[in-house]
């Protein structure tokens, strides 16, 4: 299929070659904390971006090399939830993501199960109350659904899919009478999740 970003904007995203291409990328932009939905070509041109557009950049990246646009939703409690491009090979699930808090980012593809993936961002997925706020995970979402909405190129914010994330189901893999009982994070891997932390 034929994508509609311009040759240059192609062939920058091709350049990127793999899914840890496509993270390494992501890493020299600097967090972006406005409110915004941007898309993959606003992000492309702005360098700058969150995790939700990052997200929804990786998963256009990841199109351009040959892997399906693939988002999924990680739903914590008392935190904001933190959106993932996903990608397989081998049969095994890894992930690309920007994050504002250290280790929240990219996955090699080691993961036999989403329930996998999703587990291996509880230890850092904390909030500034030094609260484990992780509870579930969403199915993954292919984001040629909105095709015909543009939303790889337009220059209007694309609010509509992270609605959409809100409305699917989560799986739950923390049950709720455990995370009653969970600890709080002890004072190094509070230092070293705010690394680099943008206030």
């Amino acid at each position: 299929m034929s994508l509609p970003f311009t040759p240059a904007e192609l062939r920058r995203l091709r350049s990127l070659r793999t899914p840890h291409g496509i993270q390494l990328f992501l890493d020299t932009m600097p967090y972006h904390l406005a409110t915004t939905a941007w898309s993959p070509r606003r992000v492309l041109r702005e360098r700058t971006a969150h995790c939700l557009e990052a997200a929804i950049f990786a998963a256009a990246a990841l199109r351009a090399i040959g892997f399906p646009p693939l988002l999924a939703d990680l739903e914590a409690e008392h935190d904001t939830d933190h959106v993932i491009a996903v990608f397989r090979v081998a049969g095994l699930w890894g992930a690309v993501a920007k994050s504002n808090y250290a280790f929240l980012e990219y996955r090699e593809p080691i993961h036999r199960t989403l329930r996998e993936l999703a587990i291996s961002y509880f230890p850092a997925y904390f909030n500034l109350r030094r609260a484990r706020t992780l509870r579930t995970y969403s199915r993954p979402v292919d984001l040629s659904r909105f095709d015909a909405r543009g939303w790889m190129t337009t220059e209007k914010s694309v609010w509509y899919i992270p609605e959409y994330l809100l409305t699917i189901g989560h799986t739950r893999f923390v049950p709720k009478a455990v995370a009653k009982r969970l600890t709080r994070l002890e004072e190094r891997t509070w230092k070293a999740g705010l690394v680099g932390h943008r206030w």
